[in-house]
């Protein structure tokens, strides 16, 4: 308890998923909570108390960002935390995602963290102390086939925050990414398939096993925000069960199909099978 005691939070995207565990939890920690959404919040702010306020955002648009600073300095004072959670996604391989659709995930993606950088982040930036957590995704770590816009936004994303490390670091407030994998939520999971089937199919995608949830998320931006993390800037944090370390090659020993891996005396029969022959082929059999 206690982690974010006398801080000032606005968390974007709250109304529900990760921004909304995010909020419960700062909130939680003893922050002074900016509930901003373009999704009704204000069921929750009453729920979390009077520290807490929902602010309607559309993250696309100056002028509801610059609403946003104005009433959250009136009630609460300059932030001292900004999550840059607010994302969408629409499903689209390149030659089917229209240019509509492309600029849309574009808008609230990349260009919402842009100007939730660039009007709160500068609020921080004269105020000369803050903390900045932008979420960005696995999929700003590598390709995606039908993530066209998706994975395009969160590279940027990515990219985003290293500059802005780089310019506010300087200036006391420090910007860092956070990179979920699969997170049961709504956007993680849009067709409302039971959270044992999705595990049964993280089970050989990534070392946790499972899916992640949106509190295992919601702690690495806690973390990031507080004080905790004073010496980290500019930094990419993984919350993904192990996605990005590598893949599993299934017929090899160490898999998650590997029952007896840890228990058996004598080496895997297919690696055993296999080094065999690429031995014999190199003319140094052992």
């Amino acid at each position: 308890m206690g982690r974010l005691n006398g801080k000032v939070a606005v968390v974007t995207g709250a109304a529900r998923g990760m921004g909304e565990a995010t909020a419960r939890l700062f909130a939680s920690e003893g922050a002074k909570v900016v509930i901003a959404d373009v999704l009704d919040g204000e069921d929750l702010a009453r729920e979390l108390g009077p520290n807490v306020f929902f602010q309607k955002l559309d993250v696309s648009q100056p002028d509801d960002w610059r609403e946003l600073l104005q009433r959250t300095e009136q009630t609460f004072g300059v932030p001292d935390v900004l999550v840059n959670n607010a994302a969408i996604q629409r499903f689209r391989s390149l030659l089917e995602c229209e240019i509509d659709d492309f600029r849309q995930v574009l808008d609230v993606n990349l260009v919402g963290t842009f100007l939730g950088l660039k009007i709160v982040g500068g609020a921080m930036v004269r105020n000369r102390k803050g903390a900045i957590v932008n979420i960005s995704s696995v999929d700003g770590m590598r390709g995606a086939n039908g993530y066209a816009a998706y994975s395009t936004s969160k590279w940027g994303v990515r990219g985003l925050t290293k500059v802005a490390a780089l310019e506010f670091g300087p200036r006391g407030v420090r910007v860092n990414s956070v990179h979920p994998g699969g997170v049961y939520t709504t956007m993680g999971n849009p067709v409302d398939t039971a959270r044992e089937e999705i595990d049964k199919g993280f089970g050989t995608l990534v070392p946790a096993g499972r899916i992640g949830l949106a509190h295992e998320i919601a702690a690495a931006s806690l973390f990031l925000a507080s004080d905790e993390a004073s010496y980290i800037i500019g930094a990419e944090l993984a919350v993904d069960g192990g996605w990005t370390a590598g893949f599993y090659n299934m017929m090899m020993s160490g898999s998650p199909e590997d029952s007896d891996y840890g228990l058996r005396t004598e080496t895997h029969g297919v690696t055993r099978f296999m080094d065999d022959a690429l031995q014999a082929k190199a003319g140094t059999r052992v």
